[in-house]
C-alpha cells in the first residue's frame, strides 16, 4: 500500500480565524466523529482501511457499514491479504451489504495493488483512479485522506453542505461540477484530508437533510441559504423516473436432511457471483399462475404473502413457493448446502429476504439494496 501518512493533530480555531476553512477545521477539531476506520490524530493513515471503507460506505449508512469492516479487516488486515483471498469469500463476506459489484471490484482493486503497485496503493489520484471499481469521488477521497492531496472530495453530505452554502440551484448531478469547482477555492491545501471529512461530519451531523441544526453550524455567518431561510430547498435534485415494477417467483426447495437447493448467479450483471435459490425471470408482465419449479418436486406449496425488494432502478415482488427433492436429484448448475452453511453463503438482502419468508432462519444483512 502507499506509505502511510500522520494525522494531523487537533489545532483549534479561534477567535480571528474567519476564512471557510479555518472555521469549517476549527468546528472538526472539537466535533469529529470516532470512526473504526478514521485515525486519531497523531496516528498513522491507512491507505487500505480509508480505501475499504470509502468503497462500503457508497451508497450505504455508517451503522450499516461498521459490522462489515470490523469482519473485513480482521479477516484481511492489508491489501495483499485481501488479493490472495479467493473472489467467493469475499462476496460471502459483503453479502447482505449490497451493491455486489462493489465487492467484485474491490477484489479486484486489491490484486491490482498488490500484483502491479507492489501492495502500496497509488498516492495520486490519476493513479488511483486507474485501478478497478476506483471512480473521481473514491479517488479524491483517498488521495486527501490518506496522503494529503489538495483533491475536492464530493459525496452526499459535502453536496448538501455546499450547495446550501453556495445557493447553488443547479440540480444534481449537474450541480457536482460546481461544487467541486468551488470546493478548490476553498479547501485547506495544509490540511485537506481533515477538510474533506469536516465537510462530510457537518453534513452528517449539523447540515442535515430535514431540519438541519443552522445555530450550531460553524458556517453559518456565510450561508447563503441560511440568509435566505431555504435550507431545506437544496440540493435541488433533478426528478428520477421510477423503474416499472417487476415481479416473479422464488422456489425454496429443501432436501430429506434440511439441505437447500441452490444456484450461483453468472459472475456480471444484476447481484452477479451471488449465491440464490431457483426463480423465474422478474419481469413486469410475470403471471404467477404459469410458474414453475426448474426440476420436479414431490411437494410444492404457494407462501401466502409476498417479498418486495428494491433495487436501484425498479422495485420487485416475489411470490415464494417452498417445496421438496430428493438429495440426490441437484442437476445442471443448481448444487446442494447443507443447513449449517446456509448463514455463511453469499446470499444477497433480496435473497435472505425470500428464505426468511420461507421459515429458513438466518440473519438478513442489514446493507441498503441495490445490485
Amino acid at each position: 500500500m502507499g506509505e502511510p501518512r500522520l494525522a494531523r493533530p487537533l489545532r483549534r480555531q479561534e477567535g480571528e480565524d474567519i476564512s471557510f476553512a479555518a472555521r469549517l477545521l476549527g468546528w472538526y477539531d472539537r466535533h469529529r466523529r470516532r470512526l473504526p476506520w478514521r485515525a486519531l490524530p497523531g496516528e498513522s493513515v491507512d491507505p487500505y482501511r480509508v480505501w475499504l471503507s470509502e468503497i462500503m460506505l457508497q451508497q450505504t449508512t455508517v451503522k450499516a457499514v461498521g459490522p462489515y469492516f470490523d469482519a473485513f479487516t480482521r479477516r484481511w488486515p492489508g491489501v495483499a491479504d485481501l488479493a490472495a483471498s479467493p473472489v467467493e469469500e469475499v462476496m460471502k463476506a459483503w453479502a447482505g451489504l449490497g451493491y455486489y459489484s462493489r465487492a467484485r471490484n474491490l477484489h479486484a482493486c486489491a490484486i491490482a495493488v498488490a500484483e502491479r503497485h507492489g501492495g502500496r496503493f497509488p498516492d495520486t489520484e490519476a493513479g488511483l483512479r486507474a485501478l478497478p471499481g476506483i471512480g473521481d469521488y473514491t479517488a479524491a477521497a483517498v488521495a486527501a485522506i490518506a496522503f494529503g492531496r489538495p483533491a475536492a472530495v464530493v459525496d452526499g453530505n459535502v453536496e448538501r453542505v455546499m450547495t446550501r452554502h453556495e445557493a447553488i440551484d443547479t440540480p444534481l448531478p449537474a450541480a457536482k461540477k460546481l461544487v467541486r469547482a468551488r470546493l478548490a477555492d476553498l479547501l485547506d491545501p495544509d490540511r485537506p484530508g481533515d477538510f474533506a471529512q469536516g465537510l462530510m461530519d457537518l453534513g452528517a451531523t449539523i447540515c442535515t437533510p430535514k431540519r438541519p441544526a443552522c445555530s450550531l453550524c460553524p458556517l453559518e455567518g456565510s450561508c447563503a441559504a441560511r440568509a435566505a431561510g431555504t435550507q431545506e430547498a437544496y440540493p435541488v435534485k433533478a426528478p428520477k423516473r421510477a423503474g416499472a415494477v417487476r415481479r416473479g417467483a422464488a422456489f425454496v426447495i429443501l432436501g430429506p436432511d434440511g439441505a437447500l437447493l441452490v444456484r450461483t448467479r453468472p459472475p456480471k450483471g444484476l447481484l452477479g457471483g451471488m449465491t440464490e435459490v431457483p426463480g423465474t425471470d422478474w419481469s413486469a408482465g410475470f403471471d404467477v399462475s404459469k410458474a414453475a419449479p426448474p426440476l420436479p418436486v414431490t411437494r410444492i406449496e404457494r407462501l401466502p404473502g409476498i417479498v418486495s425488494h428494491t433495487f436501484t432502478h425498479f422495485p420487485l415482488e416475489l411470490t415464494v413457493f417452498r417445496g421438496r427433492l430428493a438429495r440426490g436429484e441437484a442437476k445442471g448448475d443448481f448444487r446442494w448446502i447443507a443447513p449449517a452453511d446456509i448463514a455463511g453463503e453469499a446470499f444477497p438482502t433480496v435473497m435472505r429476504k425470500v428464505l426468511a419468508h420461507a421459515g429458513i432462519g438466518m440473519e438478513i444483512g442489514s446493507g441498503q439494496a441495490g445490485p
